[in-house]
């Protein structure tokens, strides 16, 4: 979840294709806040260990524009 701003969506596309080379776009899933100030994005990766997945959350939650990471 970030701050609905422009390039949110494509930031966690990118670090999603950086993880995960076969990362469908068009399965990404998109919930705006009830204020319309937040976008809550799903997204569903295929990690190949536990390693790649700490790094993927790391990632995603470092990320400026990303307020949340579950």
């Amino acid at each position: 979840m970030g701050a609905k701003v422009d390039g949110l969506v494509h930031a966690i596309t990118s670090i999603a294709h950086q993880f995960d080379p076969a990362f469908d776009a068009t399965s990404i899933e998109l919930r705006e806040s009830k204020g319309g100030n937040y976008l809550g994005v799903t997204i569903t990766v295929t990690a190949t260990s536990r390693e790649q997945l700490d790094e993927i959350y790391r990632t995603l939650s470092t990320h400026p524009m990303v307020k949340v990471v579950l």
